[in-house]
């Protein structure tokens, strides 16, 4: 996003009027930003910034009408240089993964100090190194929800998982485990569905690189 004057132009999504207000006067003291607009549920967020994006929007994960999460899919369609980051009360790994997934640059927890949100902004805004201890590294998070993910896999499902992530084809697993390769194909649906992904190259990805499982496993 082109800046306005050296101005960063920010958008507050929130859905608590006070809260919105005392960050306007607090982010508005300074001279480099500007805030172009403010909204309180998902539905009126996804239009106005539609209308005039902004360089950095602030948005918040629980929101009436539209989720916070859903406007940001929705956004990430057509706006992909915009920086989004999520404003959270929520320090819950479900809550971030779906804000990564959905396409957020950053998730930042509401305790944050004004004047450390102004410095995030600022970096996010110039693509610098963001530090923060309110800032949720969302790589980190990603890894730890995907673990949370994968205890709730069945024994069977991890082991066909892991002949997934070798290479196997469904045929190659049913020939190990003795069972028909419409068998494989069920496990391999409940996966997806459990770890929230696509197809067999996720699965890959996923099972490689967290590294969860040992050669023992795999019979």
């Amino acid at each position: 996003m082109d800046d306005l004057n050296g101005v960063i132009k920010v958008f507050l999504a929130d859905d608590h009027p006070l809260l919105r207000t005392g960050l306007r006067h607090s982010l508005q003291e300074e001279g480099d930003i500007r805030i172009i607009g403010e909204a309180g549920n998902g539905f009126s967020t996804v239009e106005k910034i539609k209308l005039h994006p902004p360089d950095v929007a602030l948005i918040d994960v629980d929101m009436p009408g539209l989720s916070g999460i859903a406007a940001i899919r929705l956004l990430r369609r057509t706006l992909t240089k915009m920086v989004i980051i999520v404003l959270s009360t929520y320090n819950d790994p479900r809550y971030i993964q779906e804000a990564m997934q959905a396409g957020a640059d950053g998730y930042l927890l509401k305790s944050v100090d004004v004047t450390e949100l102004k410095s995030i902004i600022r970096c996010f805004h110039l693509g610098a190194p963001v530090t923060s201890a309110y800032l949720i590294n969302l790589s980190v998070a990603e890894t730890t929800a995907a673990k949370t993910n994968i205890s709730t896999l069945t024994n069977r499902e991890q082991q066909v998982l892991q002949h997934v992530a070798t290479g196997k084809s469904n045929k190659e697993i049913a020939d190990v485990f003795c069972v028909s390769t419409e068998t494989i194909k069920s496990h391999l649906k409940n996966i997806y569905k459990k770890l929230n992904l696509k197809n067999r190259v996720e699965a890959t990805q996923m099972a490689t690189t967290l590294n969860l499982f040992s050669e023992s496993r795999l019979t």
